[in-house]
């Protein structure tokens, strides 16, 4: 089942193949979206932005407090995605304790954000271009299940949310 509200992807489209940068314990490093992908089950969430209310009180805190969860039902790993910069992803991880439970990706320049035609115009609140909140299951680099929420809503791309569609 797909919820989108005006996506240009779906159930059954392949996950585009860009490559980002993120700071690991060995400093900058690259990695592809195929690297993530190939061969294994991964949960995907997105959201406008680190340290914004929502997605600090309750989005990335729902998928923390379920990684459990989801990864008992076949799920390799979680990707929190946010047009954010490799320092601020880091560092919004460390406060929020995220630890192994979700990889946080940033997509600095929005580069995955934008080949998955996901792009939300915050200019009004002075947040330039940033990713709607959705959420996707991608299996071995087809998205099997995405949900879309509309601008300034937060309920279909929920935590509880993909662990039902699991």
């Amino acid at each position: 089942m797909t919820i989108v509200v005006d996506s240009a992807i779906g159930t059954g489209s392949v996950f585009p193949s860009v490559t980002v940068k993120y700071l690991g314990v060995d400093g900058m490093q690259e990695i592809s979206t195929d690297e993530i992908f190939k061969g294994k089950k991964v949960v995907v969430f997105a959201l406008p932005g680190a340290y914004t209310p929502t997605c600090s009180a309750k989005h990335l805190p729902g998928f923390i407090q379920n990684a459990e969860a989801i990864k008992a039902k076949g799920v390799a790993q979680i990707v929190c995605l946010s047009v954010n910069d490799p320092f601020v992803m880091k560092c919004w991880g460390t406060e929020q304790n995220v630890g192994d439970a979700v990889f946080l990706l940033p997509d600095g320049n929005g580069a995955i954000t934008k080949a998955l035609g996901q792009e939300l115009d915050a200019r009004a609140f002075n947040l330039g271009i940033r990713s709607q909140r959705y959420a996707m299951i991608v299996d071995n680099g087809v998205i099997t299940w995405l949900a879309v929420d509309k601008p300034g809503a937060f309920e279909l791309s929920s935590a509880e949310a993909v662990l039902a569609a699991l």
